[in-house]
């Protein structure tokens, strides 16, 4: 075998095990994992029948065209997925993963003849064999020899990876078959210009107008249903479809017909200015102004003067008279966030304010009147305060009035994939990105998440993948979280031979932090793994060096150091004494 094969086989088999290594099986959720996208397994049979009865409804002509379409969206997430993975790769390689996923799915053995690609100058000719087609065997089976090629799923496929990663239509076609009698199934691909009857295959890849008809009538009713609910349409920033959400939002919805003080509970985090804010665009006093003051964020000196307004002259610094923000929401709507943190004699003042509508400013005895809807805003539970005199009892029963609890993102489970991808728009516009939203792995840990910072964590953590995600691909579990949310959950990854191995990723870290903690030497290290490949291969010395990649006398030699250094764990007296260990 020449240097330049050894070095093919070579880089073929690093993809046959870069692509295997990003398929796990997780037994204790159920999930089968492409990296982080969820996959399915499902019987051969099942999806031909599926394919059957698309054959026998639509006729022949459309049940190629949606199932080649149905396989080039497969493709394309999977050259989505691999397209961080491959980053630095060469195109040759790139291109041999599509090949290997092909083969990983069950869809057909994929031989590569003829490839020439090079990504940044446009330019890819691809000649394969297939073997072993599953939708070209089942077609023969069910419907006999037919006239034209019929491994439709699987061209559609290739068109999409390949489309996928060049970055512009590539279309493959079949020149044998095994569905049209031939021995096996070769296709050959290249940009889709350079064949004759480009426009055909343009058409096949367009919608059904079938599927036009229907999403326009879909089309037609949202557009009448949101004409009919346009006064019940939630604000840009308020989400949510949870029975906890509809219950507060209803509560809010009634308080904005009035003008009674409303109180808002909710836990750091949950959106209770979003909520104050939504109540003041729904009042009459919308056009008024709408003035927020965090009042755990005022010092406790200068309370009175930011809420009530002082006059110059008042304290030392205060040398020009200012309005306090009471006099500033005139009309409009004053927000007092962690109102449980204000200081005894700002809460009687407020008292005073809410019951005659009337203010002075510090230094000041002039009476002002002023017409203001108060919303108040708290974390914890007023009534313990007023129990331990920090809190009025008169003025706990005033803001008592209309007491809207908000919920916690963890009672709001059905709101989370709404809010995230709520936060993806946003951000995404702002970064200046097109972003396709989360992986299914990302997803499932946003669920599994315990939201100790409620939404406005969720939106920082959203903002950091958006950032750090690559253009035109889906944010993924690293670039949100800074650790894994599925810690204990066993994942298993497909072996050389087909079966499935514990996930060497996960147990790979595991090994890393117990050394790098100071948990385990290096030593030790390959100690163990040295004992491990000796017993495994019941002291077969030639096999246990195979499986640790070594040479028999360069494990000889390990099991000689480790023995002289007094690792009583090896008991051959000699390394080199049975020669029918070699």
């Amino acid at each position: 075998m020449s240097k330049s094969q050894k070095k093919k086989n070579i880089s073929a088999e690093a993809t046959r095990n870069k692509v295997r290594s990003l398929v796990h099986f997780c037994a204790d959720t159920g999930n089968i994992w492409l990296h982080e996208h969820r996959m399915l397994l499902i019987h051969a049979e099942a999806q031909g029948a599926m394919r059957r009865e698309l054959i026998d409804t639509l006729g022949m002509d459309r049940a190629r065209a949606l199932l080649m379409r149905m396989g080039f969206a497969s493709g394309a997430q999977d050259a989505e997925v691999f397209k961080r993975q491959l980053e630095g790769v060469p195109d040759q390689e790139a291109f041999l993963v599509g090949t290997q996923l092909h083969t990983l799915e069950g869809i057909a053995k994929v031989t590569t003849l003829e490839l020439d690609v090079d990504r940044a100058a446009g330019k890819f000719s691809g000649h394969f064999m297939w073997e072993n087609s599953w939708e070209g065997n089942w077609h023969k089976k069910h419907y006999g020899v037919h006239t034209a090629p019929t491994c439709w799923s699987q061209l559609g496929y290739a068109c999409g990876y390949t489309s996928t990663l060049m970055g512009r239509p590539i279309l493959y076609k079949e020149v044998e078959c095994v569905g049209k009698g031939d021995r096996h199934c070769r296709t050959v691909g290249k940009p889709l210009e350079e064949w004759e009857d480009a426009a055909e295959f343009r058409r096949i890849f367009h919608p059904d107008p079938i599927v036009d008809e229907l999403i326009e009538l879909q089309t037609q009713v949202v557009e009448l249903r949101s004409a009919i609910n346009e006064k019940e349409k939630l604000p840009a920033d308020v989400v949510g479809k949870s029975q906890a959400f509809t219950t507060a939002f209803g509560l809010l919805k009634q308080a904005a017909a009035s003008q009674i003080t409303v109180l808002l509970q909710g836990e750091t985090g949950v959106g209770k200015e979003v909520f104050a804010r939504t109540l003041h665009e729904r009042s009459s006093r919308s056009k008024a102004s709408f003035i927020a003051v965090n009042c755990a964020a005022i010092p406790h000196d200068l309370v009175e003067s930011e809420l009530f307004g002082v006059e110059k002259g008042a304290y030392t610094g205060a040398l020009t008279s200012r309005p306090g923000r009471f006099e500033r929401a005139d009309g409009g709507t004053l927000f007092l966030d962690e109102i449980g943190d204000l200081p005894l004699p700002a809460q009687a003042k407020l008292l005073r304010v809410l019951q005659e509508g009337e203010i002075e400013r510090l230094g000041d005895h002039k009476v002002r009147k002023v017409d203001v809807r108060l919303v108040a805003a708290t974390n914890i539970d007023l009534k313990q305060l007023v129990q331990e005199g920090k809190f009025r009892s008169d003025l706990y029963y005033r803001l008592n009035a209309f007491l809207v609890k908000i919920p916690s993102l963890r009672e709001r489970k059905d709101d989370i994939l709404l809010l995230a991808e709520r936060f993806v728009e946003k951000y995404a516009a702002i970064q200046g990105k097109r972003l396709r939203g989360f992986t299914d792995k990302a997803k499932r840990a946003l669920l599994a998440y315990h939201w100790p910072g409620n939404i406005r964590e969720l939106q920082n953590m959203v903002e950091r993948g958006v950032i750090l995600a690559q253009p035109g691909s889906r944010i993924e579990l690293d670039q949100m979280f800074s650790s894994t949310a599925e810690e204990g959950s066993v994942e298993y990854g497909v072996s050389s031979t087909g079966s499935l191995d514990i996930n060497r990723d996960s147990t790979g870290k595991e090994l890393c932090e117990a050394v790098l903690d100071g948990g385990l030497t290096l030593e030790q290290v390959e100690s163990m793994l040295i004992r491990a490949a000796v017993e495994k291969e019941g002291g077969n010395l030639a096999a246990s060096a195979r499986a640790l990649g070594l040479t028999r006398p360069q494990l000889a030699y390990r099991l000689g150091s480790l023995q002289q250094k007094g690792d009583s764990s090896f008991r051959l007296e000699d390394p080199f004494a049975n020669p029918d260990l070699y």
